[in-house]
């Protein structure tokens, strides 16, 4: 069964403030400079943020936090995030399948400008009643 999609935008100043609340200040998050520099397309979004933002979809199918037994992704591609007040927009979309024992296993997808930024996303969740 496919979950509905869902879409979060991220700006330059959601990295900023993800920043502050990480610790995370490399300037490859918030310099066009030191990111292309390094070989970037631009700056990126931090990959933690990023999988949190496919984690509250995550939370959000389950029906609360708790409810998550299991998650984890690999990183595929960086989030480019433009110096504009737009932003960028990831996409999350999702399979369900049972699991077993009360448990639905989620197959999830998270694309950016059309193009994959997480892979091997899965989380086992306790089935909504």
């Amino acid at each position: 069964m496919d979950l509905p999609v869902k879409t979060f935008r991220v700006t330059r100043a959601d990295l900023v403030r993800y920043a502050g609340a990480s610790g995370d200040f490399n300037p490859i998050h918030w310099s066009d400079r030191v990111a292309t520099g390094v070989g970037l397309p631009g700056v990126i979004a931090h990959g933690m943020f990023t999988m949190a933002l496919v984690g509250r979809a995550v939370t959000e199918w389950a029906g609360a936090p708790d409810a998550v037994v299991e998650y984890g992704v690999r990183f595929t591609r960086p989030v480019v995030v433009p110096d504009d007040d737009t932003g960028t927009e990831i996409e999350v979309r999702a399979t369900a399948r049972e699991a077993g024992e009360g448990l639905t296993r989620l197959d999830v997808t998270a694309t950016c400008a059309g193009e994959k930024v997480l892979s091997q996303a899965r989380a086992i969740v306790r089935t909504p009643s």
